[in-house]
């Protein structure tokens, strides 16, 4: 079991340096990871400023030298693929390879998401998802899809990581058609609605999957070992918007104690 820390990019202390200087912090208190979330007005509360997340992560990049770093999640269905495509391969460059991008169909809050059903959403997410593997491999992509479409296009520069950066899929790991988009990828990273997700949730979804070959559950909440013995392997700790001193003093209490 990995554990990792969750922020959003809001308020005094969460621009670029302040969260640069939070994931050394991160680092240095024995965490495994450091991710944050993508918004660009916090749930949807101008109260406080929100920073762009994409440019705090490359300041945590350069700050960090050994956790994980990523996006829990990026709502892919606001952005466009090929410039999600560009960006995730930066990051996994000036991190040498610690890039994860987690990625959902984003929040009904969030005023600058297209205003669409779900479903609608969902097919962007996935063709979205479609188009930015194909990219990272370097070759010419020609897509006529329902959503986007580019005609050989290629984005030369390729990941660090092999064969890609892994993709984690949020949303609610209740539905059936989030659980089928989370198998398809590398790892989960989503939640239960109405309830906190369980260890034996952690383990139908590996059921259902067959087979763990580096697949990645990201969980939290709940007691870690028991989400370990389910075979789930990150735990994390989701800290809110709070003053610099609790937040850096819960950082540096450290993971829970195995």
């Amino acid at each position: 079991m990995r554990y990792s820390v969750t922020v959003g990019a809001v308020g005094a202390g969460r621009d670029p340096r302040g969260l640069a200087e939070l994931a050394r912090v991160v680092e240095e208190s024995g965490w495994d990871g450091m991710f944050l979330e993508d918004y660009l007005v916090y749930q949807g509360d101008a109260s406080e400023p929100t920073w762009d997340p994409w440019v705090c992560l490359a300041a945590m990049a350069v700050a960090t030298s050994r956790i994980r770093i990523g996006m829990t999640v990026t709502p892919l269905p606001r952005r466009s693929p090929w410039t999600v495509a560009a960006e995730a391969v930066a990051l996994d460059h000036l991190s040498e390879g610690r890039f994860v991008l987690g990625v959902g169909i984003g929040d009904p809050g969030d005023p600058f998401m297209p205003r669409q059903p779900p479903r609608v959403l969902a097919e962007m997410l996935d063709e979205g998802l479609e188009l930015i593997d194909r990219f990272w491999t370097g070759e010419p992509v020609t897509h006529r899809g329902k959503h986007y479409q580019v005609e050989n296009v290629q984005l030369t520069a390729r990941p660090v990581q092999e064969p890609r950066i892994p993709v984690w899929v949020g949303g609610d790991l209740l539905v059936p058609a989030v659980r089928r988009r989370i198998l398809r990828w590398d790892g989960s990273c989503a939640y239960t609605s109405g309830r906190g997700i369980t260890p034996d949730d952690v383990r139908r979804l590996l059921a259902e999957r067959g087979s763990a070959d580096g697949f990645e559950v990201k969980v939290s909440g709940g007691d870690p070992v028991a989400f370990a013995e389910a075979g789930a392997t990150w735990w994390g700790r989701w800290i809110p918007p709070l003053p610099v001193a609790e937040t850096v003093a819960i950082v540096r209490d450290g993971p829970p104690r195995r």
